[in-house]
């Protein structure tokens, strides 16, 4: 029993995120009884699309492909400042059209291994931070940038145009607090890595590749859909969400993306107001704050876990800062435009 015990708490510290979503989802449960809707709840395009991914990026990393291309990066930067500069923007500008999920789960992985080419492990926290910042504001370019933003495109009329023209000043806001974030890290000379063969095994491959999916990332997404179904069909919810977001649709936007993150809350809003504009503000700069307010954060992080594992409590600690710190940048911004 002690050992089971002891297991158990060692799983909840490893799967923090998965194993408390996963109670949420449970608990929700007792209000709605199990049925066979449950499955209608999961946005199973999204979860074959992470799974196909994620597989995607072990096979490159396998075939050594992220080794050579940080091998040609290190050898073009000046600079650590450069290096990390870099980094962010790939993440910024692949999130704008291939969505700030699928950019996370490139570049995070390419980051640190270029992070720990030229010794430079103290920066992986910081530099993950940005790109995690920098895939959520790179979403808001275009509402194909992701999923929340697809939802609120595809059951409105608003235009590429007037989108990009909605979110623009906060585009503009959260890059001159990336800038700002960036001119504190030194611009310290890269040491460049002894260039050895790139060995390559065939032994295995198959099993490597497939044994390197986050599987519980997979299941923290289900547990979440499975969370914010049950809560769309409890009466007191919904009742509850009629009153308030009518009128107080970038408020809700942003409170209710901290507990079950900007892409439910998309539908949620969706379902309850046609103010469209308000919407996209609330559920993107509701992706800042809490770990889960973005299911981007969640990537990002899941990714330093398994690469870094030493480096969970420091990262929660700065990531939850600079995000907090930037939602209240950008809810001031919202008042002071309106």
């Amino acid at each position: 029993m002690a050992k089971f015990l002891d297991k158990s708490i060692n799983f909840f510290k490893d799967e923090t995120v998965f194993s408390v979503s996963l109670l949420l989802a449970l608990f929700s449960c007792f209000f709605v009884k199990p049925n066979f809707d449950y499955l209608n709840y999961i946005n199973w395009d999204t979860i074959l699309l992470l799974f196909v991914i994620m597989i995607i990026v072990e096979v490159l990393k396998n075939l050594s492909v992220f080794e050579l291309l940080v091998r040609r990066l290190l050898t073009r930067t000046a600079n650590t400042r450069n290096l990390v500069l870099i980094l962010v923007f790939i993440t910024f500008f692949s999130s704008i059209f291939i969505t700030n999920d699928v950019s996370l789960i490139l570049f995070v992985p390419f980051s640190i291994m270029a992070l720990k080419k030229v010794r430079r492990a103290d920066l992986i926290i910081i530099t993950v931070c940005l790109q995690t910042i920098a895939a959520n504001v790179g979403c808001m370019v275009l509402p194909i940038g992701a999923p929340h933003n697809i939802v609120v495109y595809t059951t409105s009329n608003i235009s590429f145009g007037d989108f990009f023209l909605v979110l623009l000043p906060y585009i503009i806001v959260s890059w001159i607090f990336m800038i700002a974030v960036l001119l504190f890290i030194r611009k310290d000379d890269i040491l460049l890595p002894t260039i050895d063969k790139i060995p390559f095994s065939r032994h295995h491959f198959l099993r490597r590749v497939i044994s390197g999916v986050d599987y519980y990332l997979l299941l923290t997404f289900i547990a979440l859909f499975v969370l914010i179904g049950n809560l769309q069909n409890i009466s007191f919810f919904n009742l509850l969400f009629r009153q308030w977001i009518v009128g107080n649709e970038v408020l809700c936007g942003v409170i209710i993306s901290q507990g079950i993150s900007n892409v439910p809350t998309a539908m949620l809003l969706s379902g309850f107001s046609s103010n469209v504009k308000d919407i996209i503000i609330g559920i993107n700069i509701g992706g800042f704050g809490t770990l889960i307010a973005s299911m981007a954060n969640l990537i990002s992080y899941n990714i330093l876990l398994r690469e870094c594992g030493e480096y969970k409590g420091r990262y929660l600690i700065i990531f939850t800062a600079f995000n907090i710190l930037l939602l209240i940048i950008l809810l001031t911004l919202n008042v002071m435009i309106n």
